[in-house]
């Protein structure tokens, strides 16, 4: 093992991983310790088998504060939707998982397809800081977005103001379906988020290691095993690389 990456990544012989909780696909549950368990802590474990070090998971619930620890250095890697205003901070490795984004809607509305939906004085209600949310902001044109704290908020924004749409992930909007059978999901997708690790700029070494790996664990079978072991297929996508 190249004694920069371990560095970069480990310098005290422990991977210090930050992982985002708040995405119910990637974090499913919790481990015997009451740590986050799931598809993205899973992929922190098997990189730092890789690495011969010991593992320590920080769960955040906050997207942007395990982004500060990773590019801070507090920790060494994050785990979080890959995104051009975070890979100012921090730098990405390809992606391992895709998920779609798409829209909810009511079934009386006049929307077909995602791309009628970023028209003149349409409202579509938005977890903010999500990656669709910042790609949305970068993106949608016409539309006005409607920006709140937490995916949990955003689907109250929607139905208690009665805005025209609702952005969010596909499976989380399929689930929002079963409590809220008067709407409807659009089909297709506007963008899909990509899911990826990330380590602090500058780190070169390190991001050339985390490239191999990515590209190793997606051509290997590995990730598309983890999907299946924590019951997520069809949920969850393996990017191709």
């Amino acid at each position: 093992m190249d004694t920069k990456v371990l560095q970069q990544l480990a310098p005290k012989g422990v991977l210090n991983a930050a992982i985002y909780t708040g995405n119910f696909l990637l974090v499913t549950g919790k481990n015997p310790e009451g740590g986050p368990s799931g598809v993205s802590p899973d992929m922190a474990q098997c990189l730092a088998n890789k690495l011969g070090v010991k593992l320590v998971l920080k769960p955040f619930n906050n997207q942007n504060e395990a982004v500060d620890a990773a590019a801070s250095g507090e920790c060494g890697i994050v785990l979080v939707g890959s995104d051009p205003a975070r890979a100012e901070r921090i730098d990405f490795a390809p992606a391992y998982v895709e998920i779609e984004a798409t829209y909810l809607v009511s079934k009386d509305s006049r929307f077909s397809c995602v791309s009628d939906v970023d028209s003149p004085d349409v409202h579509i209600a938005v977890f903010g800081v999500s990656a669709y949310g910042l790609w949305m902001q970068r993106n949608i044109k016409n539309a006005k977005l409607i920006k709140a704290d937490s995916l949990e908020a955003s689907l109250e924004l929607f139905i208690s103001k009665k805005l025209d749409a609702l952005a969010g992930l596909r499976p989380g909007l399929i689930t929002d379906l079963q409590r809220y059978p008067d709407y409807k999901l659009l089909d297709g997708h506007f963008m899909t988020v990509q899911q990826a690790i990330a380590t602090k700029k500058g780190n070169l070494e390190a991001s050339q290691f985390l490239n191999q790996f990515t590209v190793d664990s997606v051509s290997s079978g590995l990730v598309a095993q983890l999907i299946t072991n924590h019951g997520v297929n069809g949920k969850l996508s393996v990017t191709t690389i």
